[in-house]
């Protein structure tokens, strides 16, 4: 358990299922709010995380929910996936979110030493605390190729776009973290504050193209110079 001030931020369990509905909730609200895809989740599914100790919430000492994420594991444990961060739109920003990447990872460490351990993310912060991790910036096809994983972003709005691509690329960065073969956190963060720029301009074209698509309301969508840029970042 970690505690800062009235912020407690700790393993969920069975006592935490009625938050579930509050959390998907919140999740759907911010990725609306953010104009990015998100993977939706039942409370159902969320509860069942909880229950399972494969998940990290965070809170006031009054009980007052305010983050969360949790586990999820693909390819029979050889794959670890962080998913679901969420904080309250009062503690963005305060370090909470932070505290709960941290909580999350070594919880996955814990449970499953020996697997690869990866995100994706449409946030700067995020890939910024997943660069204090040691994670690192990877192409789609060094993630899982677990179906079921996949089958998981049908629900995101941005479902097209992925599968348009061939799952090689999307709205999202994927980041790993590899127990076998990696680099330093102090490594990792000091390449990600380097190159911060170059992802903070890949991220907002990315957001200019789903702006594009989904104004124009067109399959692909988007202005031929946003997709060029785009291209060009991705190497495509």
């Amino acid at each position: 358990m970690e505690q800062n001030n009235n912020i407690i931020i700790r393993v969920a369990n069975s006592g935490d299922v009625n938050y579930a509905e509050t959390i998907t909730q919140e999740m759907e609200t911010s990725a609306k709010a953010r104009g990015t895809g998100i993977a939706k989740r039942s409370p159902e599914y969320i509860a069942k995380k909880m229950e399972e100790g494969k998940a990290v919430i965070a809170h006031l000492k009054d009980g007052t929910w305010i983050g969360f994420c949790y586990i999820e594991t693909w390819s029979h444990g050889e794959y670890v996936a962080n998913s679901g961060l969420i904080v309250t739109p009062e503690y963005r920003k305060s370090g909470v979110a932070k505290g709960i990447k941290k909580r999350i990872f070594d919880l996955s460490r814990e449970k499953y030493p020996d697997a690869k351990i990866f995100g994706l993310t449409t946030g700067l912060a995020v890939m910024k605390i997943n660069s204090e991790l040691g994670y690192e910036p990877v192409t789609y096809s060094e993630l899982t190729q677990d179906e079921a994983f996949w089958a998981g972003c049908k629900s995101c709005v941005n479902y097209d776009i992925l599968m348009s691509k061939e799952r090689k690329n999307c709205m999202c960065t994927a980041m790993l973290y590899d127990p076998k073969d990696h680099y330093q956190p102090e490594e990792t963060k000091e390449h990600f504050e380097k190159k911060s720029k170059v992802y903070e301009r890949l991220l907002r074209w990315k957001q200019r193209l789903f702006k594009d698509k989904e104004n124009s309301g067109k399959s692909g969508g988007g202005s031929s110079r946003s997709r060029s840029i785009l291209h060009y970042f991705l190497g495509l």
